[in-house]
């Protein structure tokens, strides 16, 4: 069995009953070490993140999974972490992203809102010898490659 499907259905277990939680990645890393990304829709505290580390290291041990040493990394993603489920870009709304596209152009905006399939950003557009101007654009999801916020320390 796949170490990281084994381990998304134990984190869905344990945060079954946190509908406000949900994952957001699940990797192992060649160098043993396992890193699950959770994440809320108000964010993520210890006791939660603790609560998963140990039902997902008491199963695996139990049922030894892992037969190498490995060491369990439970966490919220960081403020560098690209966002990758809408869920995140709904908590986002309101902030400043710097977004790549998959046609190798840079992009950044105020998330306005966002539908199924794409996100809605308020962007800045200067024209050669124009005003810049506030324009709202609509960008598709499958052609964004990367998504970050940008934090403003003014």
């Amino acid at each position: 069995m796949n170490i990281e499907k084994k381990v998304r259905q134990l984190v869905e277990e344990k945060i079954a009953d946190k509908p406000n939680l949900y994952i957001v990645d699940i990797k192992m890393h060649s160098n043993g070490k396992l890193m699950i990304l959770v994440d809320g829709d108000t964010g993520i505290g210890i006791d939660d993140c603790v609560a998963i580390s140990r039902h997902v290291g008491f199963h695996l041990e139990e049922e030894n999974v892992i037969e190498n040493a490995y060491n369990l990394e439970v966490s919220s993603p960081g403020i560098d972490t690209p966002l990758t489920a809408i869920r995140q870009y709904v908590k986002n709304i309101g902030r400043n992203l710097g977004i790549k596209m998959a046609d190798g152009t840079k992009r950044e905006g105020t998330l306005t809102s966002i539908t199924e399939d794409a996100i809605v950003i308020e962007e800045k557009i200067k024209e050669k010898g124009k005003k810049a101007e506030l324009v709202e654009s609509v960008i598709p999801i499958d052609q964004i490659t990367e998504t970050k916020v940008l934090i403003s320390f003014k």
